[in-house]
């Protein structure tokens, strides 16, 4: 920021891009934030502020958009927001009531009662005035996303002249496909500058191949694209934020934070835009014919020069792929308590690496005063775990209670007896371990109002390896969505951070290297069940996450007996994940909205 004052003889814009962390609902909380971002976006002279989708009421507000009180609240605090936006130009994410104007696209969509029809839309705001809006046009309709449940898309593809400056607008999918309407907006209306606005959910992988998409829109349509994202937590739901400027080359010119509030301040050159143009004869042509496809909404035609000093603000390096999956799970931790008004959680510690790493993640996201473990031992815990939970705890500074349940075990025992007595012992009296400890953390969670994080992963979850009422009680599923290989790898991962930074390893290295243990009878492992996770885990990932079928699967290597087992165990228990709590998502295909199976199912391919 340092050097002279001196005047811009070629038109630039200053734009700042507000990546921010909204909360569903809270419209009030929500602009009140926005109005604080505008403010530093003045102070920083920006010409325009860009805010991510839906920005003001938060994404995804689900079945809230059928309340017709909620719209009217969203378009309320649009106005407020409105008037704070003095002196500049913004962009800003709401929902939009329309008048039915057609059909147009035929796309299937559940319009509310009434006379109006809602949209996906963008404000354009220019001094404290609404100029103009934009409806997004490409409505996403799988995996999380339940868009054409609820918005119509739109039909018109503006472009806006802001300061001589011509600039589209258009909102996440838009941007995904290579003839959509940014294709439109530069070749047949003239942008230079394409400000897109987004809620674009993590998971492992997608933000590389994200900014690929980027880069490749931007080069094709040579115009500087700038992509704006949301951070934060929303129920599984995590946004990475990420987000990115590119040049007409599809340079990457400035990059957001991963995983935080963060504010890009940037000047872009737009007659460097121009001149690249200038050589293809597509955009000649193009422009020849702009005001029969695209609408133009001149806001102010003339550029004005102005006499500040360059600025590039904020900007980031990516994290690498184990880093992003430990960063979501901490974030959806805390920002799914913080906007549940929740101020404590417990967890059920058993000792194992399951467990170790929920209560670290917890402990990094709330802080070691905020979290309180819970280790309940049977007859059949053994001293190593007993010794490494309270290593584990005592290293984190995290308060232990402990409650043994031997007692209560026996108890249920002798209340059963009469019943079971023409019976063997199996799973149902180990199960019973699980369902005290299960009512033991809700009767604490009841008492004091604290949230019970339960410590199952994707791999057991899948295949029914777990309990239900028993380790499946609780409000929030940490790692649901995480491999138990995957657990091992954030483990490790973890521990090197903690020796590089404290000198030590957070998660006592006996709970990695011991053989993963249910311990509810004698010298018990989960391979005694199940398949080794070598082995389990890519099959699953096969299955549950690719949709693969019972001979593709075998084609990788595997026998059919193992498969045939691990499919069968997947399709039998989705009763079980259906009844478990939310987790967060950061795979393509979570167990959730991504994966929508029926119970009762005889399609059953083994």
């Amino acid at each position: 920021m340092g050097g002279r004052a001196f005047f811009f003889e070629m038109r630039f814009c200053r734009i700042a891009m507000v990546q921010m962390n909204p909360t569903v609902g809270d419209l009030d909380g929500n602009v009140r934030a926005m109005k604080g971002w505008v403010k530093e976006a003045r102070r920083a002279r920006a010409d325009v502020v860009v805010f991510p989708e839906m920005a003001i009421t938060g994404y995804p507000p689900e079945d809230l958009v059928l309340r017709a009180s909620f719209l009217k609240d969203t378009r309320q605090a649009l106005n407020r927001l409105i008037k704070a936006c003095r002196g500049i130009t913004a962009v800003i994410g709401f929902i939009e009531e329309g008048i039915p104007t057609g059909r147009g696209p035929s796309t299937p969509f559940i319009v509310p009662s009434g006379p109006h029809e809602i949209f996906n839309a963008a404000a354009i705001v220019h001094d404290a005035r609404l100029v103009s809006t934009y409806s997004k046009m490409i409505l996403p309709n799988y995996g999380v996303f339940d868009e054409s449940r609820y918005f119509r898309p739109g039909t018109i593809i503006p472009v806006f002249v802001v300061n001589g400056i011509v600039m589209g607008v258009n909102i996440c999918e838009d941007v995904w496909y290579p003839e959509g309407p940014t294709r439109h907006q530069t070749l047949f209306g003239g942008a230079e500058l394409i400000v897109n606005i987004n809620a674009s959910p993590f998971h492992m992988g997608k933000s590389r191949f994200r900014e690929q998409m980027l880069a490749t829109r931007a080069r094709e349509n040579e115009v500087i694209l700038s992509y704006t994202n949301m951070v934060g937590g929303q129920d599984e739901l995590v946004f990475d934020g990420n987000s990115l400027l590119l040049d007409q080359r599809g340079e990457i010119i400035l990059r957001a934070k991963a995983f935080e509030e963060d504010l890009l301040v940037a000047d872009l050159n737009l007659d460097a835009v121009v001149r690249g143009r200038s050589r293809q004869p597509k955009y000649l042509q193009g422009r020849m014919g702009m005001f029969a496809k695209v609408k133009q909404v001149v806001i102010s035609k003339s550029h004005r020069a102005k006499v500040r000093r360059p600025m590039m603000s904020g900007g980031s390096s990516p994290l690498d792929s184990l880093e992003e999956v430990y960063r979501a799970l901490v974030v959806g931790v805390r920002d799914y308590v913080r906007k549940n008004r929740f101020h404590k959680v417990l967890v059920g510690l058993s000792g194992g690496i399951d467990s170790a790493l929920t209560v670290v993640v917890a402990t990094d996201a709330l802080g070691p005063s905020n979290v309180l473990g819970v280790f309940m031992p049977s007859p059949f815990t053994s001293r190593e775990s007993r010794e490494d939970a309270v290593a584990l705890m005592n290293g984190l500074g995290v308060q232990l209670l402990k409650i043994p349940i031997t007692g209560l075990w026996k108890g249920y025992l002798r209340v059963l007896s009469q019943i079971f007595k023409e019976t063997d012992p199996d799973t149902t009296e180990e199960n019973l371990q699980a369902r005290i400890r299960g009512n033991i953390l809700m009767a604490l969670s009841n008492k004091f109002g604290h949230l019970v994080l339960t410590t199952g992963n994707k791999s057991e979850m899948s295949v029914g390896y777990a309990t239900l009422y028993g380790d499946m009680a609780g409000g929030f599923a940490v790692i649901k969505d995480v491999s138990k290989t995957l657990v091992y790898d954030l483990a490790r991962l973890r521990n090197r951070q903690s020796e590089s930074g404290e000198g030590r390893e957070v998660i006592p290295k006996r709970i990695i290297d011991r053989a993963p243990t249910a311990e509810l009878k004698p010298s018990q492992t989960d391979q005694d069940t199940l398949p080794p996770y070598g082995v389990l885990d890519p099959i699953l990932e096969a299955y549950v996450e690719e949709d693969r079928s019972l001979e593709e699967i075998l084609q990788m290597g595997f026998t059919y007996g193992t498969v045939k087992r691990v499919v069968a165990m997947v399709d039998r228990s989705e009763y079980k994940r259906r009844q478990a709590p939310i987790g967060i998502k950061i795979t393509p295909r979570a167990l959730g909205k991504d994966r929508r199976m029926p119970i009762t199912n005889r399609y059953l391919k083994v």
